[in-house]
């Protein structure tokens, strides 16, 4: 028996000879694509039409042959199929609904891309006619919202969220699709949100829907007032923010298994052995290679949850069992393959409710403990552009957090202790820490842990200068808050320390390089004013007075660091130069470490003298410490309890404009409208007549 090929619209027997037959379907588009009205041969064309399987490609591929001459000649039927995809869209028939949505794909993306050069008015003369574009958008955007609002099915809920999706992202730059002013007009904001508060719609369409709300979010939002963000900013139904932060949570802690499952892989496997064999010196280059995309879109939906709604904060701290350690659900789920930035929703056996069963052998977690989890992972490397901006995300969220009045009280709450088990990564002179030695401690510990994390193992070449910074605002934000309200953490504060004083070190060692490319001082008076404001405020928040005099030992017996930094940024102070300004202000601001030092070290050298002590123990140091406080004379500092409030439009709007871009792109690029074989659906649309 001969097999049907089919190729291009095109069948064929494979032991015939005869001209290849065309697919009804494709005879169709083809009468389409002639200037006369296909309806004037067959009064039923367009409602036969709807009933036929859509041939994606073919449609597409006859848009992309035609140049802009031949595409205004066909014009009128251009606008008269997409006309009746909207009317298709009020059927009663499931299959010609999910034809005309389809179609509708086919026809945006096929159009668009032949006009990239073309202004957006143009685009949507070409597929609606100016004088009812209006009219088309209101009918389309009131059927898009009746059909995802309404219980039936899930199957055309996905295509409409898809072709929503294309319709946002045809174009690379999303605030220069002139089309979206009517979704702007005709808000489907509503629908979104019975979306996610909804626990069977959730995990069917919770991701789709998620990334299409921080889309449109960021439709022109530097220019005009967009309903959007307005909407998103006055949330306040618990089901709803629950819901969109279960469906962040699952797509976050998907990507921090499949960057566990990786990590194991290479533990197990041939970059074990070899490390086994050479020796630890290859461990960071073998570490390097484990490589899981990231998910920016995810990212940029949690950030504007927690930028733009103060109610999303609690959401946070909303707790859970640990998603990536639940049991799994009996039936199997469907893997896709991992895309950047893609749109593949992650499996959904933890979003369809928000009721978890709890077991006293998982371990409790929450959005925040898995976001902090995926940034350690993130921002490990960031020499990858995804990455880069995955880590500039994360830490732009952590300010939002390390801001907010509410976020502290609960990341600061002694009743709130977890085990938050970062990802460090392996470095040749540090062992790796054992997850089940981990304290639980409150959440703040984890965030500052990160950002110790972040400050050791990124002094390099490429000097991320940028993310230090949001690293040390994002400790400073923290110690205000536990300064304002006399919060006594008991942190190992001399990790931090540490950790500042090797900062400063890296920069004193590398100036001439960095110089060439970043102002350091900006960087190394931060630090020195983090210092400061331990030195003079450490009496207020650190946990014990024993922990004050510790910091002192550190200043102490770093004391060379110091020097050798006030010796730098006096020699620039005092040289005319562009570097005069800046360095001056780091040499005002050690006057009270150089205090410490010049104060303490002539009593521990007389000490050593008088009791014939070679080298003093920390115990012995900190006893001369303790007993010549009250000779030391410190000058108060004004402003280190005070910091700048994160701003997204003054600050970050090109970061942003670049970020949404990137995203768009991949969004666009990863959209699959044809995984739904015809026979699938004919199985659920059993009810068809």
């Amino acid at each position: 028996m001969a097999l049907a090929e089919k190729k291009g619209g095109l069948l064929r027997k494979s032991s015939a000879s005869k001209k290849p037959l065309k697919e009804k379907v494709v005879l169709m588009y083809d009468e389409i694509f002639t200037i006369d009205d296909p309806s004037k041969r067959n009064p039923r064309f367009w409602e036969e039409l709807f009933l036929m399987k859509v041939n994606l490609e073919y449609l597409e591929g006859k848009l992309e042959a035609l140049d802009g001459e031949e595409l205004m000649k066909i014009k009128d039927n251009i606008n008269c199929l997409f006309q009746h995809c909207i009317q298709a869209l009020a059927e009663e028939h499931p299959i010609r609904v999910v034809n005309a949505l389809q179609t509708l794909c086919a026809l945006i993306r096929g159009v668009h891309q032949k006009n990239k050069s073309t202004s957006g008015f143009d685009i949507i003369n070409m597929l609606m006619g100016f004088d009812k574009a209006e009219l088309c958008m209101k009918n389309l955007m009131e059927s898009l919202d009746a059909l995802l609002c309404a219980e039936g099915s899930e199957s055309l809920k996905s295509l409409c969220l898809k072709l929503l999706l294309c319709l946002v992202t045809v174009t690379d730059n999303i605030s220069q699709n002139t089309i979206l002013e009517y979704v702007m007009i005709n808000s489907i904001f509503e629908a979104i949100l019975q979306i996610l508060s909804t626990p069977l719609s959730r995990r069917e369409h919770g991701y789709d829907a998620v990334v299409l709300l921080a889309l449109l979010v960021n439709y022109r939002k530097y220019e005009s007032v967009n309903p959007y963000i307005v909407k998103l900013s006055i949330v306040d139904d618990e089901a709803t923010l629950n819901g969109m932060g279960l469906v962040i949570a699952q797509a976050l802690s998907e990507y921090n298994q499949q960057y566990r499952d990786k990590e194991e892989e290479h533990q197990t496997g041939f970059f074990s052995a070899l490390t086994n064999m050479v020796g630890s010196m290859f461990i960071a280059d073998a570490d390097e290679k484990i490589s899981v995309q990231t998910n920016e879109a995810i990212l940029l939906a949690l950030y504007e949850a927690v930028h733009l709604n103060r109610n999303f904060i609690t959401v946070l701290a909303q707790s859970h069992p640990e998603i990536g350690l639940m049991t799994t659900p009996a039936s199997p789920v469907p893997t896709t393959p991992v895309t950047p930035l893609g749109t593949t929703p992650p499996s959904s056996d933890v979003m369809g409710s928000t009721e978890l069963p709890l077991d006293a052998d998982v371990q409790t977690s929450n959005l925040l403990i898995t976001f902090l989890k995926y940034s350690s992972i993130v921002m490990q490397d960031t020499k990858d552009e995804h990455r880069l901006y995955s880590g500039k995300l994360c830490l732009i969220i952590l300010t939002c957090i390390a801001e907010d009045q509410y976020a502290n009280a609960f990341l600061h709450d002694d009743n709130m202790n977890f085990r938050v088990n970062l990802h460090r990564m392996p470095m040749r002179h540090r062992k790796k820490a054992a997850d089940k030695n981990l304290p639980c401690r409150p959440l703040v510990c984890a965030v500052l842990d990160l950002m110790v994390e972040f400050i050791v193992t990124h002094m390099m070449k490429e000097f991320p200068m940028d993310l230090y910074v949001r690293c040390i605002q994002i400790v400073h934000k923290l110690l205000c808050y536990q300064k304002k309200c006399r919060v006594r953490l008991h942190y190992t504060w001399r990790e931090l320390w540490s950790a500042l004083i090797n900062l400063l070190k890296f920069l004193m060692s590398n100036e001439t390089v960095l110089l060439a490319k970043h102002n350091i001082f900006t960087l190394a008076l931060m630090v020195v004013n983090l210092f400061n404001m331990f030195i003079t405020y450490g009496d207020t928040f650190l946990p014990t007075p024993s922990s004050y005099d510790e910091l002192y030992y550190e200043i102490i017996r770093m004391h060379q660091s110091f020097d050798n930094l006030y010796s730098m940024v006096l020699r620039l102070s005092t040289n005319v130069g562009q570097w005069k300004e800046p360095a001056s202000k780091v040499t005002h601001a050690l006057v009270n470490i150089r205090a410490i030092i010049n104060h303490f070290n002539p009593k521990i050298e007389s000490y050593a003298a008088v009791n014939h002590i070679s080298q003093l123990s920390e115990e012995q140091v900190l006893e001369v410490v303790r007993s010549n406080y009250d000779t030391l004379t410190l000058k108060l500092q004004d402003g280190l309890d005070q910091h700048e409030r994160y701003s997204e439009q003054h600050k970050e709007a090109t970061f942003f404009k670049e970020l949404v871009r990137s995203i768009s792109i991949n969004v666009r690029k990863n959209l699959a409208f044809n995984t739904l074989s015809q026979e699938l659906l004919l199985k659920e649309f059993s009810t068809i007549s």
